[in-house]
């Protein structure tokens, strides 16, 4: 079993210093060259919005780094652990140093820490999210309900954002591009095969639906999903009698299976119809009666 590790202090507690020197002077010893500051490989968010980095980066042009990223020991360098965006966009502002609040962080709360700042600050698009929660399941051994606690969910949130993994890359990928919602991607999740969900996703996508207007069209993708019944050949001893009895009978018959049973069907026109065909059928009877 994974071991469990708990939030320690957690991400309000280790970065209450850097909340406290934001106001203030920061000490000379908190500042580091950008050189030698390491980004967190396992940092939950992949994608970055390049027109809110450009904004980011101006504001750091003009006004410096408000507040300092938290950082790590790592080697002769330092790894980040919150504030990612901070550290990319004093890069392109062309900043040398960077402030910085070090603390003595566990591997196993480095990733819980990142991705509980990014929660926080609403930067995760959903498929982020659902894999940062996969990953610190993996990693603790926490139960989606103690995931939940530690990230301020419900259990069903978490289980929600999670489902959203079941979806193709290629419907993973446009939730990344947000083009589709979380509603939508829940959604899509009520069509069974993976072509019927790519197929609905890229009609949202196109046409702009609602997640309304894609909820209700989901079961006619789901229709399409499935494979029609194999039918069952008619034996041909069905086909002779059916034959047989037409003639003698002189309309339309059929013998078949259907729904575990055997049938024969015969057709009438008018009132008429019926009467002869119950008096041919009766006489057969009576026929056969009176050779027994």
């Amino acid at each position: 079993m994974a071991k469990r590790s708990g939030l320690g202090k957690g991400l309000n507690s280790l970065m209450g210093g850097a909340d406290a020197e934001v106001a203030g002077a920061i000490p000379a010893d908190t500042n580091l060259p950008l050189s030698d500051i390491l980004p967190n490989k396992g940092q939950p968010r992949k994608n970055f919005d390049e027109e809110s980095m450009e904004e980011l980066t101006d504001s750091i042009r003009q006004n410096g780094v408000l507040q300092p990223i938290l950082v790590r020991k790592k080697g002769q360098k330092y790894e980040i652990v919150a504030g990612e965006r901070r550290y990319q966009a004093s890069k392109r502002a062309g900043l040398e140093t960077i402030p910085v609040v070090i603390r003595d962080i566990s591997d196993d709360d480095v990733f819980k820490l990142a991705l509980i700042e990014n929660l926080q600050r609403s930067d995760l698009d959903p498929i982020e999210e659902a894999q940062g929660f996969k990953t610190l399941i993996e990693k603790s051994g926490m139960t989606q309900a103690e995931l939940g606690k530690a990230v301020s969910k419900s259990r069903p949130a978490i289980a929600n954002a999670l489902r959203l993994l079941d979806l193709p890359e290629e419907v993973q990928k446009l939730m990344a591009e947000r083009l589709l919602t979380a509603g939508h991607a829940r959604a899509i999740l009520a069509v069974a095969s993976e072509e019927g969900r790519v197929k609905l996703a890229k009609k949202v996508v196109d046409d702009g639906l609602t997640v309304r207007q894609t909820e209700n069209l989901a079961p006619l993708f789901s229709v399409t999903d499935r494979e029609p019944p194999k039918r069952v050949p008619t034996p041909q001893s069905y086909k002779r009698a059916a034959r047989q009895l037409r003639l003698a009978l002189n309309t339309n018959v059929k013998v078949k299976h259907l729904r575990n049973r055997n049938k024969i069907e015969i057709e009438f026109g008018t009132e008429e119809d019926l009467a002869r065909l119950v008096e041919q059928l009766s006489k057969v009877s009576m026929s056969e009666g009176a050779g027994e």
